[in-house]
């Protein structure tokens, strides 16, 4: 019998392996965004969770999720992750377009570094704007973090950390919820 934590990692080793030869940007494929933004989260020093998150962020684009998964892949990312490994990382995933929206209302400058690709999907998300439902939370502050490193992740030449990696890290996130 398969426990559940068994299942929770093989049904993440599938989306993130999904992920390969998905092209949402111009420079790498969605899993080696996925897991050089996890990558970035590392070399932050972020928690465990918010190292997850930023892993799983886009996992909305997989070919396994529908189409409005892919449209709405933030609150897709929401919604799959937080019943697998908590209200935490779900919120931070899903509140990576509103970091985006606000970093471009409120940081003059950070357009400039956002690919084509994040342009164009800027506008298709609201345009820069800033919403105080998510402004005013408490893991804000990691939610911009996440973001940074999403755009810090799109470079072909960059070291990403493993699926395995994010396994182990998703692991020890289900065993931290399952002691609280």
């Amino acid at each position: 019998m398969t426990s559940v934590v068994d299942q929770t990692l093989t049904g993440t080793a599938e989306v993130l392996r999904s992920l390969r030869g998905i092209w949402d940007e111009e420079a790498v494929d969605e899993l080696d965004h996925a897991l050089q933004s996890a990558a970035r989260a590392i070399e932050d020093g972020a928690d465990d969770e918010l190292v997850l998150a930023a892993a799983l962020h886009d996992l909305g684009h997989s070919p396994l999720f529908d189409d409005h998964a892919y449209t709405h892949h933030d609150m897709a990312a929401r919604t799959w992750l937080t019943p697998r490994f908590g209200e935490r990382v779900g919120w931070l995933a899903g509140a990576h377009v509103a970091a985006k929206r606000y970093l471009a209302a409120t940081q003059p400058d950070y357009c400039d570094g956002l690919s084509g690709t994040s342009v164009v999907s800027l506008q298709a998300q609201g345009g820069a704007g800033v919403d105080a439902d998510f402004v005013d939370h408490p893991w804000w502050v990691d939610a911009v973090r996440l973001r940074r490193y999403d755009d810090g992740a799109k470079d072909p030449a960059a070291q990403g950390a493993t699926i395995e990696d994010v396994l182990a890290i998703a692991e020890r996130v289900i065993r931290q919820q399952e002691n609280r």
